[in-house]
């Protein structure tokens, strides 16, 4: 008995977690009902979106460089049409010209303060459809829901480029160039929220995995979204897990832990970690979860985009919190 008691402690410790609990979703398992329009049309949209950047334009990178053009183009335009002041902030990699395409909404009270909401359209050799053209077409279809709200702080939806290695983690990843211009730059970024990978969710038991100890504290099912953030992050973690829990009955899971825990820091919120700022990342789990995680499989059919449409209407509600 005393080994488990000290399992468990050291568990707890391992983990260092804020865990929200998971809440019933009403709309899992059945399709939205033509009569929701509203509801139909986004889910349309992001299925449009993913299936454009995935199966239409396909492998996108520095290495892929006339199809990393045409996700910048399309994102720009999208971005444009929605009546949004869009700058592209250019630097070279390997001798090319690439951008993170950032498009500003301005605060009507305290416009020099700043929320980040960020994903980035770069992929690993392969199509990308959850990784990340689900996290894009969140980052567009917020844009747009917000587009029509007033907020008294400013807001960029920032769509970064070289996310994927052999980028990962160096000068020439995309969020860290912004990162470090916005510090140089003494921006008010409150918070950075990234979406990164949030379309495949199961019902199934044991379809979800996690690091050593975390299954004893977070569910075996698939079906929830993530928010992941650092312990200096830990607020805006269990800041944004309460404020969703208001506009969506969609499950949410959140931890904050140590940034050497396997897949914790894998994607553009470390970039802002570097600088100081608090940053969450919002995810399906990634490789914890979904098999075709940089594989040649990860493709447009297999992710629920009814799913991604409730952590959109939930974010969107965040955002206006937050």
């Amino acid at each position: 008995m005393k080994r488990i008691i000290i399992l468990i402690i050291s568990g707890i410790l391992i983990v260092g977690v804020f865990k929200a609990s998971t809440v019933g979703w009403r709309f899992w398992g059945r399709n939205l009902g033509v009569s929701d329009r509203e509801n139909m049309e986004l889910v349309e949209r992001l299925k449009r979106h993913v299936y454009k950047l995935s199966a239409e334009i396909g492998d996108r990178s520095v290495f892929r460089y006339k199809q990393l053009q045409q996700a910048q183009k399309y994102i720009t335009n999208e971005f444009r049409s929605l009546g949004y002041k869009v700058e592209l902030q250019e630097y070279k990699v390997y001798g090319k010209s690439v951008h993170n395409i950032i498009a500003t909404k301005k605060g009507t009270t305290n416009p020099e303060e700043l929320i980040v909401v960020g994903a980035h359209y770069d992929t690993c050799s392969n199509p990308g459809a959850d990784d990340n053209a689900s996290g894009i077409a969140g980052l567009i279809e917020l844009a747009e829901i917000l587009s029509k709200k007033k907020t008294n702080i400013s807001i960029e939806f920032v769509a970064f480029v070289n996310e994927e290695p052999p980028f990962f983690k160096t000068d020439d990843m995309g969020s860290l160039v912004y990162a470090k211009w916005a510090k140089k730059e003494n921006k008010k970024i409150k918070a950075a929220v990234i979406l990164e990978m949030i379309g495949y969710y199961i019902n199934e038991p044991n379809s979800q995995k996690y690091p050593p100890l975390f299954g004893l504290f977070y569910p075996n099912k698939g079906n929830f979204i993530a928010v992941v953030g650092n312990f200096k992050s830990k607020w805006l973690t269990k800041e944004v897990t309460s404020s969703f829990k208001k506009h969506s009955s969609f499950p949410i899971e959140a931890l904050s832990t140590f940034e050497f825990i396997s897949g914790v820091d894998f994607s553009d919120h470390w970039a802002f970690w570097q600088q100081g700022y608090p940053a969450v990342m919002i995810t399906d789990t990634s490789f914890y979860r979904y098999a075709h995680y940089h594989e040649k499989s990860d493709t447009h059919e297999k992710l629920n985009y009814e799913a991604i449409a409730e952590v959109v209407k939930g974010l969107s509600g965040v955002l206006l919190e937050i």
